[in-house]
């Protein structure tokens, strides 16, 4: 049975040349369905759950297209890729909304290093136990999706030494967030944690995997994968998240595949090695993406993160064909031939090319595929 997916995706406004430029307040006036973020310069969308792939397509597509023509009408505007301010900008915090207690705290605390872009798939699990037997599988895997996502290695106009600046920078919060046992230890860890002051709220909670609901953490109902850069293009989106719902499914069908039962690694505290392997692992993702060197969750053994995802590539395959959506994993193939979109930007900057240049025809190549992905797939899009 397909699992229900819905994204929240967070991107950049600005001009055909890179610039962001803060659009958010005129945008979520205008447009039902956008948020704001503390940061004027992004702006957020959510989907409604769907269980079938082709409807999740144009629910990304037309929201932004919407997007799109609108900001177009507020002046030379676009939709900008990557996750980072690529060009300038990390020196200042723009504030969306000066009034908000929150946002002041976001920026008297974190400064610029939230002002990212990224996309957060939500996998629907109704079974709280379930659910976070799945996050824990998904936590020691996590720096996998990261690897075929990334798309931030610039900065202020330079190469930063990473393939996603943003997971280098990002404030994962709390520092330490356990494999969560039970609902109940999800339940007691974060009240500790707000009553510690540790978290702010329940939504404060930054952690690559983390289990949601309407009532955190009380009542939940959907994994969020959290770690991912902005994968701009929606049919690697729609790939990478095949390859998300195949590995729950997997365990949802398999639950000895859960690491605190299936780890083979000899410890005296298995849950606190495993996170400690986890937090390497997405530090080394956040560096070298598909050419990081991993440390497996299973036995320990060292195994390069392109290896790592062809071989659960073909483990989950059967899985995703007989529920009718492995046609949806074959791009995975092209991000693995081909580079993710931060490699492929590092390739051009090597040979020579300036990063404005790059960016700025990201920018061009982006706008062309939605529109030829909006015409074939999905009905026009106007602005009232």
């Amino acid at each position: 049975m397909l699992l229900c997916k819905g994204f929240e995706i967070e991107m950049y406004t600005g001009t055909p040349q890179g610039n962001i430029v803060g659009l958010s307040d005129k945008i979520v006036k205008k447009l039902d369905g956008f948020v704001r973020e503390p940061d004027s310069r992004n702006v957020e969308y959510t989907t409604a759950p769907y269980t079938n792939y082709d409807r999740i397509l144009c629910a990304l597509l037309k929201p932004r297209q919407k997007l799109r023509n609108y900001v177009s009408s507020l002046g030379n505007y676009t939709i900008i890729p990557g996750s980072t301010l690529s060009l300038e900008g990390s020196d200042r915090f723009y504030r969306s909304d000066p009034n908000n207690p929150y946002h002041a705290y976001i920026e008297d605390t974190y400064g610029t290093d939230v002002v990212t872009a990224s996309v957060h798939i939500n996998i629907g699990i109704s079974d709280p136990e379930k659910l976070l037997q799945a996050c824990r599988l998904i936590r020691m895997e996590a720096p996998l999706f990261l690897a075929l996502s990334a798309s931030s290695p610039f900065l202020d106009g330079k190469a930063t030494g990473f393939h996603s600046t943003r997971w280098q920078m990002f404030p994962k919060t709390p520092s330490i967030v356990p494999l969560f046992t039970s609902h109940n230890h999800f339940i007691h860890w974060t009240q500790e944690q707000l009553a510690t002051g540790t978290m702010r709220n329940v939504r404060h909670l930054w952690s690559s995997v983390r289990p949601n609901g309407d009532n955190r953490p009380y009542n939940l109902n959907r994994l969020e994968l959290r770690i991912c850069d902005l994968i701009i293009d929606p049919i690697a989106l729609l790939a990478i998240t095949a390859l998300l719902e195949a590995r729950i499914s997997q365990i949802l069908a398999r639950p000895t595949l859960d690491p605190l039962q299936q780890s083979r690694l000899s410890s005296s505290n298995l849950n606190a090695e495993l996170i400690a392997i986890a937090d390497k692992n997405e530090l080394a993702v956040a560096r070298n993406s598909l050419d990081a060197e991993l440390q497996h969750w299973e036995d320990g053994r060292t195994i390069k993160a392109r290896d790592w995802i062809e071989a659960m590539y073909q483990e989950v395959f059967p899985i995703a064909k007989q529920q009718g959506y492995s046609c949806f994993l074959l791009p995975l193939k092209k991000i693995l031939r081909e580079g993710n979109q931060a490699q492929q930007w590092l390739e051009l900057y090597q040979q020579g090319q300036p990063i404005p240049t790059i960016i700025e025809q990201a920018i061009a190549n982006v706008a062309q595929q939605e529109q030829d992905l909006e015409s074939k797939l999905c009905q026009p899009i106007l602005v009232a």
